[in-house]
């Protein structure tokens, strides 16, 4: 069955269109670019910002106007339409100069052809935060990687005391629904080649790979933390779209390999720390930060205790600055 939808630059220069004239406090522009039709929804990122229909293009001058002035920057929009009917979506970083914060933002636009006009019927805002944070749950795709390293053996030449480091790709849904199923792909085995390559370097190993997301494991943890800290500005020296950026988690305990059973408490604690790492980010549990002690080339900033899915109490982990 063909694809029904089109790439849209119309669509996503509209949508870009409304985040600066929201942003700027111009209402009339804003609430022009909005559908008279019942349906009309906006659901902003605060909990009371739920808005419909005719009470939302009634006040919306008015909500609009008793705001501050924001500065939506680095703004991308990618949009689709297929007929009458059509969506965007765009990521940006809004900045307040009042408060002198700067916040991201991710925005979805549906929209309606009205009388040969396109027309926003529905807004959706929201403001990333890790889901350890917002939700009390970590992301779903380390649990899919520890999955499928339990069904299926699995073997590593590393035993006793290992650092155990996961990575992932950050938006990698998003980033291949625009590069296409093909180049994705190819995208995904050079990145996993890479990595791999990086991993054997120190001497470490790759135990399993699922999707854009790997598991390894080191000897000590000074190798998995120079593995992760050349990892990352590899991603930063990228000079081929799309610029892929990706999250590293390592833990350092006792590993035992029963029968090929690789995936025990010190893998499930890495894959958590991992979970809770931001974009372009390295996060070590305290136990990996102990065992380089004063060692030259590692610092680490940012220690914070936080609850990890599955674990007794609280854990601390650092970031490792690269």
């Amino acid at each position: 069955m063909a694809d029904p939808f089109t790439p849209s630059p119309e669509l996503a220069a509209i949508a870009t269109r409304w985040i600066k004239a929201y942003s700027a406090r111009r209402s009339v522009a804003a609430a022009n670019l909005l559908s008279s039709s019942k349906a009309l929804t906006y659901i902003g990122s605060d909990e009371g910002e739920l808005f419909k229909g005719d009470t939302l293009r009634e006040t919306f001058e008015k909500y609009s106007d008793d705001q501050a002035v924001l500065l939506p920057e680095n703004i991308k929009a990618t949009g689709y339409e297929a007929g009458d009917f059509g969506w965007a979506y765009t990521t940006l970083t809004i900045h307040s100069p009042e408060a002198n914060l700067r916040v991201a933002f991710r925005n979805t636009f549906i929209f309606t052809m009205e009388d040969g006009v396109w027309r926003i019927v529905h807004i959706h805002n929201s403001n990333p935060k890790p889901n350890l944070e917002a939700m009390g749950y970590e992301l779903g795709r380390f649990e899919d990687l520890l999955d499928a390293a339990r069904a299926e053996r699995v073997e590593s030449t590393q035993t006793g005391i290992a650092s155990v480091m996961f990575t992932d790709i950050v938006d990698s849904t998003a980033l291949a629904s625009a590069a296409g199923d093909h180049r994705w792909n190819w995208i995904v085995t050079e990145h996993i080649g890479s990595i791999t390559q990086q991993i054997q370097t120190e001497g470490g190993t790759m135990v399993k790979s699922l999707g854009d997301g790997t598991l390894s494991t080191f000897a000590s943890a000074g190798a998995a933390m120079r593995t992760a800290i050349a990892i990352q500005r590899g991603m930063v020296a990228q000079t081929d779209e799309p610029k892929l950026r990706i999250r590293i988690g390592i833990h350092t305990g006792d590993v035992i390999q029963n029968e090929g059973d690789f995936v025990g408490t010190v893998v499930n604690k890495a894959a958590r720390v991992a979970a809770t790492c931001d974009p372009g980010n390295i996060r070590v549990s305290e136990a990996t930060r102990v065992m380089v002690g004063d060692a030259d080339g590692f610092n680490f900033v940012d220690p914070v205790e936080v609850p990890l899915k599955g674990l007794k109490g609280e854990h601390l982990i650092h970031s490792l600055v690269w």
